[in-house]
């Protein structure tokens, strides 16, 4: 290959990858104004634009609200108070979670990695179990059983980094060791409470909220998630060079000068944080950070200059029709979402591992 056919192919690869993120940036939004439509009551998109627009006019502009579109009908209420929140809340779990599981995947050196795998979504599930079992927390508000949650999660990263760096320094093979030691005794005091305590109330709400479940949205709510995915994500991506450095390991990250040991601690963190924030807001959501980022890597390599953007884009529009799916699929109940990221993404993750080899930490796997 002479180099005028390279520069060729390293300008197709660019121009499709820019218009992908085109795309994406128009379909995110598009997708939350078109789902809101669908639910138990059918909405004409119509009448939800004109609910968004003259709400938006409302904060932006305060204008008044036309009588038919107000607070307090009907459509304004299902629309801005229970629809769209839980959209947005979906969109931003979506790209969070996804953005948490490509760059653990970068920690760990490994495509199976997730937070799942390292421990924290278990780390949750126990404080959440703490929370509803033995009341722990329960002076902190309505919300403690997420504040527990989050406060487990982040918990349970630490305890990560403070077992791979017994004996030595943090390396991949022992953040992956630690994360499913930590997984398995989390699993084990969470199943013990739920057993010892027999209250059948407590483990109806504990296997629900482990479930995953979006229907509690607030805005107030989202503008903490919000702002907590979008810093997590800028900060990322300004740390996309070192990102690929780990995929090279820890002897080739030296020779160009980086040590990944304090980086690969602080890239966890934040990721736990950001997982934290979700599982806070949405409870457990499996598959999520798992199958978009192997998604995007297939698609566009390895590069978190791509990968992240892509990732962030295409989990939170995945997990919108996620939620609607949730809504519709059976008429009259709501499927938690948990249980359909898991449906919709061990077979759309088995595919993409049969379908073609694909290059990750400098080789095909």
């Amino acid at each position: 290959m002479n180099l005028d056919s390279i520069k060729r192919d390293l300008l197709q690869r660019k121009t499709c990858y820019s218009f992908t993120i085109f795309v994406l940036l128009i379909l995110l939004p598009l997708s939350i104004l078109a789902a809101v439509c669908f639910g138990t009551m059918r909405l004409p998109i119509r009448e939800v634009y004109q609910v968004v627009r003259w709400e938006l006019a409302r904060i932006f502009l305060c204008q008044p609200i036309p009588e038919k579109w107000a607070p307090g009908t009907a459509l304004h209420d299902v629309v801005w108070l229970i629809r769209l929140p839980r959209l947005v809340l979906a969109a931003t779990v979506g790209a969070g979670l996804s953005i948490s599981g490509a760059v653990m995947q970068a920690i760990v050196k490994n495509p199976l990695a997730d937070p799942y795998i390292l421990g924290i979504s278990s780390g949750a599930s126990l404080g959440a179990t703490v929370a509803v079992t033995l009341g722990v927390g329960i002076a902190l508000g309505p919300n403690y059983i997420g504040f527990m949650a989050f406060l487990g999660a982040f918990g349970a990263a630490i305890a990560v980094i403070a077992l791979a760096n017994a004996g030595g320094r943090t390396t991949p093979v022992k953040l992956l060791l630690a994360g499913s030691a930590l997984s398995a005794v989390c699993g084990a005091f969470s199943n013990f409470i739920i057993y010892a305590a027999h209250n059948d109330h407590s483990t109806s709400r504990i296997v629900n909220w482990t479930m995953g479940s979006l229907a509690a949205a607030t805005w107030e709510n989202n503008a903490v998630i919000l702002g907590m995915t979008l810093a997590g994500t800028l900060f990322f991506l300004t740390q996309r060079r070192t990102l690929n450095l780990m995929l090279l390991g820890d002897e080739g990250a030296v020779t160009l000068g980086t040590e990944l040991h304090r980086w690969r601690i602080a890239y966890l963190v934040v990721s736990a944080l950001m997982v934290g924030f979700a599982v806070y807001n949405a409870g457990v959501i499996g598959f999520v950070g798992l199958v978009i980022p192997h998604s995007a890597r297939m698609l566009f390599g390895t590069d978190h200059k791509r990968l992240l953007p892509v990732s962030a884009l295409g989990g939170g529009i995945f997990l919108v029709w996620a939620d609607v799916l949730c809504r519709t699929v059976l008429p009259g109940n709501e499927l938690p979402i948990g249980i359909l990221t898991s449906v919709l993404g061990a077979p759309v993750f088995i595919y993409l591992m049969a379908r073609k080899k694909y290059g990750f930490g400098g080789g095909e796997r």
